[in-house]
């Protein structure tokens, strides 16, 4: 029988049963008190829909496009790092659930599948999301396959010069079990597809600290756009005029995000700022917002705030967890489900009619 769960927040449940402790806190927690984490799934509840009446939505119309792409329903799949760790389709699981939804799913450059057999997988479904290490020859060199690939975008994140501490994983010394790795960097030397276990502490920390650049700036994205065609996307923003600065700087799009609660403790909830950031760039590049999104009504509130589309992070991790391929499918088709009924009860038939003046 076809997974159906009730709502996306009882396969959470099923999936805290079946999830070892570590990889749960590594998938559920935040950093430091996690009040990050909480305000983006609050700061989405307090938010009111003033729907419209007598609007024929007989006929509901979900579909948009995101970077000139062609997408069935305004909902992405965020990157997410080693999926593997909730079952052993991974990321190929997840990258077949979003094709067969018609829409994109972004793989994290900490993916424990190869990009390469993931855009196999589901060729034209696929953005790569890119983390700048201190090797910048190592950086191109990922770019370079992304490319080769076939993937459609590069989403850099950076708002992580560091990783926040998270402390479910210092105190779980979070590391990858035997046998798993980072796989997109496998054979390029130098540590970079290794997560040693550490004395104390989470490995995932002593990684970025060791490997990832700090010093990223501005200048970086001026050398991304330089080497690539592919479109970027700057994701980590909440910022309005660090939103300008990408779009000045050649961005073709923007993600909303605090990086779900996991980086700095005590940012602002994604939707919080989403309205301004939408407003500082002006439709200039597209707007995507990730944090918290549980419900169907909550993309009909980043819709209207001005996102384009919004992304899925652990929900989907929920999904793989309890069903592989057939979770992520579940997961996805709850959520466009519950997207088709809250157009029709906002009077929106379709995405275009998701304005401001639904949420006051």
């Amino acid at each position: 029988m076809a997974l159906d769960p009730l709502n996306l927040m009882e396969l959470e449940g099923l999936a805290r049963a079946r999830l070892d402790r570590v990889a749960w806190d590594y998938y559920a927690g935040g950093a430091g008190d996690e009040v990050t984490l909480a305000r983006n799934v609050d700061a989405l509840r307090r938010i009111a829909l003033h729907y419209r009446v007598m609007v024929d939505v007989s006929a509901r119309d979900p579909s948009t496009e995101v970077l000139g792409r062609h997408v069935a329903m305004p909902v992405l799949i965020a990157p997410v790092a080693f999926q593997r760790l909730a079952h052993p389709d991974g990321e190929l699981a997840a990258a077949r659930a979003a094709a067969r939804a018609g829409t994109v799913f972004i793989l994290s450059t900490l993916s424990t599948t190869r990009m390469e057999d993931v855009v196999a997988a589901a060729p034209g479904a696929v953005w790569f999301q890119l983390y700048i290490y201190s090797d910048r020859a190592a950086t191109e060199a990922l770019v370079r396959r992304a490319e080769a690939a076939g993937a459609g975008a590069l989403v850099v994140t950076v708002d992580a010069p560091l990783l926040g501490r998270r402390e479910r994983d210092v105190a779980n010394r979070f590391t990858l079990p035997p046998g798993m790795r980072i796989e997109n960097l496998h054979g390029a030397g130098a540590g970079l597809d290794a997560l040693p276990p550490t004395a104390d502490g989470s490995a995932l920390a002593a990684y970025f600290e060791s490997l990832i650049a700090p010093s990223v700036s501005w200048a970086d994205l001026t050398w991304l756009r330089g080497m690539t065609r592919l479109p970027v996307v700057l994701k980590g923003i909440v910022r309005p005029d660090d939103a300008r600065r990408a779009v000045d700087g050649g961005a073709a799009g923007i993600v909303v995000s605090n990086h779900g609660g996991r980086q700095l403790d005590g940012a602002p909830a994604a939707i919080d700022v989403l309205g301004a950031v939408c407003d500082a760039v002006a439709g200039a590049c597209d707007v995507l917002v990730d944090g918290g999104i549980r419900r169907g009504t909550d993309v009909i509130k980043a819709l209207a705030l001005g996102a384009r589309a919004v992304l899925l992070g652990r929900p989907v991790l929920w999904g793989l967890a309890v069903g592989g391929q057939e979770g992520v499918d579940a997961v996805l088709s709850v959520l466009r489900r519950e997207l088709d009924l809250a157009m029709a009860l906002c009077g929106c038939p379709d995405v275009a009619s998701i304005r401001r003046d639904l949420v006051g």
